[in-house]
């Protein structure tokens, strides 16, 4: 084949691409002068950038096809710059999720719904696949993907798709400040679901305040690995689920249900899980021994 069919081939390839996604990509009025994009998960269901809304009831969604549906808040995390919304009728192709992880330098397309002229669509590679990283909306992000794909005004709650059309992550500028991240479909899907359900993320309380520090070659020898760092206990909060399972400060916390813990986000990302209420293995050092300690993990406010 030569280069004009190839390039010919590809060029098409995009265009089905964008085609195929456009059909679960709605447009979101959710704020005045500010319109978004979101994505069809569910027939009646709408997940968006939390944002881009400022009202909870009867927010204005056009769908595809160009007709008008009214949607309500189901939930919103804030954290991470997602929500949910109902429609008052199922109307709706839902998208589909990729089933593989995207890979850096991936062709994708960023596609946005943001007028009542059509899709809009950008080209662009995965620049990079990161995290945790902390937002700054207070949440702390598991995992982002960052394209160089150009994130036009409304873009936010549009999917990153892959070259058959298929949802990558849901675009969103903000989480960060002067740049767009996506979150990967993944996450994004379970966020969706538990906002759905619950109307909110439950994220799991500890009730400690640490800071990294070093462990030296006899206590990694105590730990049975290596391991450079752990998390010493600063304070622990009277009444928390720390104090209650018996950690006190000056404790080094050095694992978390078998996972090695030698950084912050590292627990922040373990508590963000489904954690809320489980039994939870901790893995401290005091006194240079090694000990685990059960807790039961709270939930956040």
């Amino acid at each position: 084949m030569s280069d004009g069919n190839l390039l010919t081939a590809l060029s098409q390839e995009m265009a089905d691409a964008v085609e195929h996604a456009a059909a679960s990509t709605v447009l979101v009025n959710g704020r005045r002068r500010f319109p978004a994009s979101g994505i069809a998960f569910g027939s009646d269901l709408v997940l968006t950038a939390s944002h881009v809304l400022e009202r909870e009831d009867e927010i204005p969604v056009m769908l595809p096809d160009g007709s008008k549906r009214s949607g309500d808040l189901l939930g919103r995390d804030p954290g991470s710059d997602l929500a949910v919304l109902r429609l008052d009728e199922p109307a709706v192709s839902t998208a589909e999720a990729a089933s593989g992880d995207p890979r850096v330098g991936q062709l994708v397309l960023a596609l946005g719904r943001p007028t009542s002229e059509g899709i809009q669509a950008s080209l662009g590679i995965v620049s990079a696949i990161a995290g945790p990283v902390q937002t700054r909306r207070g949440g702390l992000l598991e995992q982002y993907i960052r394209t160089d794909a150009i994130p036009y005004p409304g873009f936010s709650g549009g999917p990153l798709v892959d070259s058959s059309g298929k949802v990558l992550g849901v675009n969103t500028s903000g989480l960060t400040r002067g740049s767009s991240l996506a979150i990967p479909a993944g996450l994004a899907w379970k966020i969706a679901d538990a906002l759905a359900e619950n109307g909110a993320v439950r994220r799991g309380y500890l009730g400690v305040r640490s800071q990294p520090v070093e462990i030296p070659a006899a206590l990694q020898e105590a730990l049975g690995r290596q391991q450079g760092t752990g998390l010493l206990l600063v304070g622990v909060e009277s009444n928390s689920p720390a104090a209650q399972a018996g950690l006190i400060v000056g404790d080094i916390l050095t694992g978390f249900s078998g996972e090695a813990i030698s950084e912050p986000d590292a627990l922040f990302v373990r508590l963000a899980g489904e954690v809320v209420g489980q039994l939870v293995s901790l893995e401290i050092l005091r006194a240079g021994v090694r000990q685990e300690i059960v807790v039961t993990i709270g939930e956040r406010e």
